[in-house]
């Protein structure tokens, strides 16, 4: 405790003071009058003049189908390159962005905010429509992505937008999370919100992928010191995906990994539990007994891409993996935290 605070008390007033002097920063539009959003070939410029890096990998014919791809958290388009020379091959497009306060944008680490961040997607995807008119549109969310595009749930018209790949959606948000870790980070976020923080002592494994993780320590565009209020935003994002879960209504093919350890086995399943019934949504679920949290990029990175592929294809088709959960949840309900999942099997029996 600092010199000069003697109890307990007195210091937590003095940091609720300064509490009442700082507040988690957010990106404030670009403001650009009388601008229109526009498609570029490695671009799209948003109404207000914000300008979002772009990558594509186009269909070595056709192709039969557009994906617009989102990345996760602190990372950027280029995590979906693997993803984009493999769907080509099947004739289909990727085309993946830099989320505002990543990649290659401006003010590059600074939170967004999920409206700004949904309005981005969607006029994007809305572009794309344009773009190739009657080809079908698919949105692939993996980590953060995922929870824009579930936290956007309600806005998702069925349109040239015919599902949604979600990739180990970051669903962790406060309702879910420990106490402590709450307190503190509110605490934080409205004291420091400018100081950061790294990963380098947190005992976690993203992905059984070495080769591919030392390549992203090398990536400039890789986001390293992250602020605190980014952070706090990120938690916020979750937290309505979590939410919102509820609400997606267009299909859905759901990926999760045994070995997931960003996103925890409880905040999943609470998730899921929440999903519409199989009845009102045609949501499936696929568990990768060896998948961790970067599910595309692990070593078993091409079964969960021929997955995705499949079911792009042909959303009743049968999975190659051979790990989707029907009826039986089990493996699912074995995981810490998803003992309760009845949810699931009323909407598997319907």
């Amino acid at each position: 405790m600092p010199a000069g605070i003697k109890y307990p008390v007195t210091w937590l007033l003095l940091v609720l003071t300064l509490s009442a002097c700082s507040h988690p920063r957010i990106q404030a539009p670009a403001a650009t009058p009388g601008y229109h959003a526009t498609l570029g070939v490695d671009s799209v410029v948003m109404a207000d003049g914000y300008k979002l890096p772009m990558k594509v990998w186009p269909a070595k014919s056709g192709p039969v189908a557009i994906v617009l791809a989102l990345h996760g958290f602190n990372d950027y388009s280029n995590a979906f390159d693997a993803v984009g020379k493999t769907f080509a091959s099947d004739l289909i497009t990727t085309y993946a962005i830099d989320q505002r306060g990543f990649g290659a944008t401006e003010q590059r680490g600074i939170w967004a905010g999920h409206d700004i961040m949904h309005a981005d997607f969607l006029t994007t995807a809305s572009l794309l429509c344009q773009q190739h008119p009657g080809v079908p549109l698919f949105l692939l969310g993996e980590s953060m992505g995922g929870a824009v595009i579930l936290s956007a749930a309600r806005q998702l018209e069925s349109g040239c937008i015919q599902g949604v790949i979600l990739s180990a959606p970051a669903v962790w948000g406060w309702q879910t999370m420990p106490w402590w870790q709450t307190v503190s980070l509110r605490l934080l976020a409205h004291t420091f919100p400018g100081n950061t923080v790294t990963g380098e002592n947190l005992d976690i494994t993203p992905s059984d992928n070495d080769e591919m993780l030392r390549a992203l320590g090398r990536d400039p565009l890789i986001i390293k010191q992250t602020r605190i209020d980014a952070l706090y935003g990120l938690t916020d994002l979750m937290e309505a995906a979590l939410v919102d879960s509820s609400a997606l209504k267009i299909p859905a093919l759901i990926l999760y990994g045994e070995h997931d350890e960003i996103i925890p086995p409880e905040p999943f399943c609470r998730m899921v539990n929440n999903l519409p019934t199989r009845a009102m949504s045609s949501w499936r679920l696929v568990l990768y007994p060896d998948g961790y949290h970067m599910l595309p990029r692990d070593l078993q990175g091409e079964v969960v891409m021929r997955d995705m592929i499949t079911w792009i294809h042909n959303r009743g088709a049968a999975l190659p993996s051979n790990q989707e959960l029907l009826e039986d949840a089990s493996r699912l309900s074995a995981l810490e935290g998803c003992d309760d999942l009845q949810k699931f099997s009323n909407a598997a029996g319907q």
